[in-house]
């Protein structure tokens, strides 16, 4: 077990860093913090390299006993509090973070499950999440994301996902047309959202469909938008015409999980 007392230390410096994309690409690595999310990283078996916990953790008994027997399994390093809020990303740290080696960069798509989720240029770390959270909730495996999507190991966006990160493989597209173009030969059709239809979400069977959600200030791409089978929108009773982008995945997806559930 090591000790830290000093913000100058080569393995702060180093973790502090990985808040960087370019680093975090550059070294594989990314960092979860909390209870919740280093609990779940264990459980799912994920490739942790170092468990940083705060000299006052053990003290509060905040980490629950049976975790902390998990914990020490690993490369546990001890580092006092003003240390540990140095590196910390939240405003009320839990006094526990970790560092996690990447997994290997996904590139085959499961062709099996019934709907595959597409994110054009999603931008906010927050909806990138929220939407990883949602697609694991439904029992999908996998999502694919566009080269101008948020970095998926964004430390908010790993946040927000409360544990999917460890669960829903992540396939980064150079070309998200391109891609899209080779999912339709496996026989998928593409489902875009538009108010230039009268179509709702109701209106289509959710099998073999890509799901393509669009960035949060233009939509799905024009060019994008000329590969689409379909078109949907979201009824909606108020004044509002649009809305947030997870906000909206949900409410598709669960439409999905409704007709699912009264197939069976």
């Amino acid at each position: 077990m090591q000790g830290i007392t000093s913000k100058d230390n080569e393995l702060i410096k180093h973790i502090k860093k990985l808040k960087d994309k370019k680093y975090r690409d550059m070294s594989n690595e990314y960092v979860i913090e909390g209870i919740k999310l280093v609990a779940e990283a264990i459980q799912e078996k994920a490739a942790i390299k170092q468990i940083i916990l705060c000299d006052d953790c053990e003290k509060n008994a905040a980490i629950p006993k049976d975790l902390m027997y998990e914990i020490a399994k690993y490369e546990c390093i001890y580092v006092t509090e003003k240390v540990f809020n140095y590196l910390s990303e939240v405003q009320t740290p839990q006094g526990i973070l970790a560092v996690i080696e990447k997994t290997s960069q996904a590139t085959e798509i499961d062709y099996t499950q019934d709907i595959i989720v597409a994110l054009d240029d999603v931008q906010d770390p927050g909806n990138l999440g929220t939407i990883l959270r949602t697609v694991d909730s439904i029992g999908l495996t996998q999502i694919l994301v566009s080269k101008g999507t948020a970095d998926s190991y964004n430390p908010k966006v790993v946040r927000s996902t409360m544990g999917a990160i460890f669960r829903v493989k992540i396939i980064a597209c150079e070309d998200l047309k391109q891609t899209l173009k080779e999912i339709k030969r496996h026989k998928f059709k593409i489902v875009v959202s538009s108010l230039q239809t009268e179509n709702t979400i109701y209106d289509i069977a959710y099998q073999k469909k890509v799901i393509l959600i669009g960035n949060e200030a233009n939509g799905v791409k024009k060019e994008i938008q000329e590969l689409a089978d379909e078109k949907i929108k979201i009824p909606m009773l108020g004044k509002t015409e649009s809305l947030n982008a997870s906000v909206a995945t949900g409410i598709i997806l669960y439409e999905y999980v409704r007709q699912k559930i009264e197939n069976n």
